[in-house]
């Protein structure tokens, strides 16, 4: 079966979430738990970074890689259309969506964090400790703002980035007027990396991620909670309605067994 070394929390894993789905492959998820040590994931794939994609023998790393690979491995019900000119338009929107709304939604829900004490805390992952969990709704928003400045992700830049998500939701939501899909007919990468990389401007409803509850439908503000960008994300829900599975849990290896530390790519 096939292994997937996540987060569940992570946007950039979604989107091969959604390809495995949307392929009917089944596989197992393996939670990469944040704290201390990465010597496994290192180990098995030369970088810290999730997603990665374990397949026998074979270990893929970065989710356009892992999308690539699925459709060549796996090439029934492609995501990658073969017609050249429909295969650019797809590469091109999976790129942006790497690149610009993956992070900027990234930026967006850091800013929603630091305005919400309980929407920080419900975010962390369910195997923090309570202690952390507290110690982290009470850092004041003001210091979190400060500390955001320090690596990019300060008060204006919080600011540009949700401007900017939504002058792409806005394109977004006029593109997929008249049409079911992003490119052509039939669902593609294109689809399947704006969707998922769209969960933290707004996480999804129903049973497909392991998370709060309260988390769920929930998102940036400004984005998650205001009508106009429904026409998007209507678009999304159905999509997820259509091949997205229900979450069937993660496998967690034993402490001093597993990867403890990781980014999010």
């Amino acid at each position: 079966m096939l292994e997937l070394y996540q987060f569940e929390m992570s946007h950039y894993v979604e989107k091969v979430r959604l390809i495995l789905d949307y392929k009917g492959l089944p596989y197992r998820k393996i939670e990469v738990t944040p704290g201390i040590g990465q010597i496994e994931l290192f180990q098995l794939s030369g970088q810290r970074k999730v997603p990665v994609l374990k397949d026998g023998s074979e270990i893929i790393a970065d989710s356009t890689a892992i999308a690539e690979y699925l459709d060549r491995k796996y090439p029934e019900k492609p995501i990658i259309p073969a017609d050249p000119k429909l295969k650019g338009q797809v590469l091109l929107i999976e790129q942006w969506a790497d690149e610009s709304l993956g992070l900027n939604a990234r930026k967006g829900l850091i800013g929603s964090l630091s305005q919400n004490q309980n929407f920080r805390a419900a975010v962390l992952p369910s195997s923090t400790p309570d202690i952390l969990k507290n110690l982290v709704s009470a850092i004041p928003s003001d210091l979190l703002g400060v500390l955001g400045s320090g690596v990019g992700m300060g008060p204006d830049a919080v600011k540009e980035a949700i401007a900017d998500l939504k002058r792409s939701f806005t394109a977004l939501s006029y593109i997929l007027i008249d049409q079911p899909y992003l490119v052509g007919d039939s669902p593609t990468l294109a689809d399947f990396a704006v969707a998922g990389l769209s969960m933290y401007a707004k996480f999804p409803t129903g049973a497909y991620l392991d998370i709060p509850e309260s988390l769920k439908g929930q998102g940036v503000t400004g984005i998650a909670d205001v009508s106009i960008f429904d026409p998007f994300f209507n678009w999304r829900d159905k999509l997820y309605a259509d091949f997205r599975k229900a979450s069937i849990g993660s496998y967690t290896p034993p402490s001093g067994s597993a990867p403890t530390s990781i980014n999010i790519d």
